[in-house]
């Protein structure tokens, strides 16, 4: 059985979205590369708990006016994805993992270095596309 996961993606005024870095350490995946914030769903709990939970355990924000915006089907895991419309000066956030956070355009990623496959999720959101269900089926 595959493990469950949530993310999201912070957006602000000016369509762009909110990475963190992660450690530069070599014992733990993807060192060094811009990942989107979220974690692991525990047992007993819902995608909707989970990313409200681990958002203010990495970034002491309240995500609980998100709202789900895909469902993704990686080789090893599912993936909620949400959505929340946020502005915040990237410096003013307290960060709990990870080296730092930063604000990208869509032509500021640095696609080669995202973690776990999020260069798809953020290509969909660019692309004003949303996945869902386990088939991979876009909807717009």
């Amino acid at each position: 059985m595959k493990r469950v996961g949530t993310s999201i993606i912070l957006r602000n005024t000016r369509n762009e979205v909110l990475l963190f870095l992660r450690d530069d350490k070599p014992e733990i995946p993807y060192p060094n590369h811009w990942d989107l914030p979220g974690g692991h769903v525990e047992k007993g709990e819902t995608p909707e708990a989970c990313i409200a939970r681990e958002m203010m355990e990495e970034i002491e924000t309240d995500v609980s006016a998100c709202r789900r915006h895909g469902i993704y089907d990686f080789p090893d895991r599912i993936e909620y994805l949400f959505i929340l419309d946020f502005d915040a000066d990237a410096k003013n956030i307290p960060l709990h993992e990870g080296q730092r956070l930063r604000w990208f355009s869509e032509e500021k990623i640095p696609w080669k270095k995202i973690a776990y496959g999020f260069d798809l999720v953020l290509q969909d959101f660019f692309a004003g596309r949303q996945r869902w269900d386990r088939g991979g089926e876009f909807q717009d």
